[in-house]
């Protein structure tokens, strides 16, 4: 989650200690997955960027549960590690580490072809890899970077699982966006830099704009298949997300970490829309960081624009068309 850059006004630290106060009073949990009976064995799920934060709890709940879990890490290293913790803490000996760089269309494919061709079912995809604070980019693919890591990999990968989930129906498919999505832009120019919002901040907060409209047209696209999808905000969470920002933002960060979610309290709202009874048929929605259905901004209402965006991430991939809806 990414912090607005107004920080850098010379009365920071001020601002850090009351927006952290403010967070603190604010901060509250709603559902919590310890009382969700939920049991995962015989399920398969995938979590990507899930050798660190949200991702990482994420998954360790889901082993927790019994499933069949496989990390989709861009890292050998970190990734190995974080299978590793989990496996010790859950007991759980089914937790794979498959490589995937959603910044890599490439990468993508491969990884979706390794899990249609050793994996027999998938019944929760998590799409939470995402980065921020990287100037504006152009990969060898020729599209952007922030844009491809964070919405143009995952609407591939999830549309090259698409079948497989379909045929383990019931199935669940989780976007992870913010509530920095409210203040984003979806020019479709973005996704191969041929014009650019602004910064960090609206280069982040366009991505998070992006899957809250993909995960609008795809629920309409998968109505009747037994396959749902929303997309939540984990809220303000502290995880390493501000790595590459400023010495200033992030001395913010760690000034206002005490009174902001663990990457575990982040993770729960995504957890509510993977497993919890309640979610079972929502689809096409967004819930906030507490696990409340909430309206999301108005532009990702706008059923044109979902459609633009989706027709032109198919050209970008090289999807073949879709039905219209």
């Amino acid at each position: 989650m990414e912090l607005p850059s107004a920080c850098s006004h010379p009365g920071w630290a001020v601002l850090a200690l009351v927006l952290g106060l403010l967070l603190w009073a604010r901060r509250r949990q709603g559902w919590d997955p310890r009382k969700c009976p939920t049991d995962l064995t015989g399920k398969t799920v995938i979590v990507t960027g899930a050798n660190s934060g949200i991702g990482k709890c994420v998954a360790l709940e889901l082993a927790r549960r019994n499933a069949r879990t496989i990390l989709a890490c861009r890292s050998r290293e970190r990734g190995q590690a974080a299978v590793e913790e989990i496996r010790a803490a859950t007991g759980n000996p089914a937790v794979l580490l498959r490589l995937l760089d959603t910044s890599s269309l490439a990468s993508v494919r491969a990884f979706a072809q390794a899990v249609l061709r050793e994996e027999t079912r998938l019944d929760v995809l998590v799409n939470n890899a995402g980065l921020t604070g990287l100037p504006l980019s152009i990969t060898a693919e020729g599209l952007e970077q922030t844009f491809t890591t964070n919405y143009l990999g995952p609407f591939l990968l999830t549309n090259l699982l698409l079948d497989l989930l379909k045929a383990s129906a019931p199935a669940r498919i989780v976007n992870v966006s913010s509530f920095r999505h409210a203040v984003g832009t979806a020019d479709v120019r973005y996704l191969t830099g041929q014009a650019q919002p602004g910064g960090y901040d609206p280069i982040y907060n366009s991505t998070k704009l992006m899957n809250v409209l993909f995960t609008a047209e795809l629920a309409q696209r998968l109505q009747g298949t037994g396959v749902t999808t929303n997309s939540v905000n984990p809220g303000v969470v502290s995880t390493g997300i501000m790595r590459r920002f400023s010495w200033p933002l992030r001395t913010l960060f760690f000034l206002i970490r005490p009174f902001i979610k663990s990457a575990e309290q982040g993770a729960v709202s995504t957890l509510y829309c993977a497993i919890s009874e309640e979610v079972s048929g929502i689809t096409g929605k967004y819930f906030d960081s507490d696990c409340r259905l909430v309206l999301p901004s108005a532009a990702t209402r706008d059923a044109g624009l979902a459609r633009k965006l989706w027709e032109e991430s198919e050209r970008l991939t090289g999807l073949p068309a879709g039905p219209q809806h």
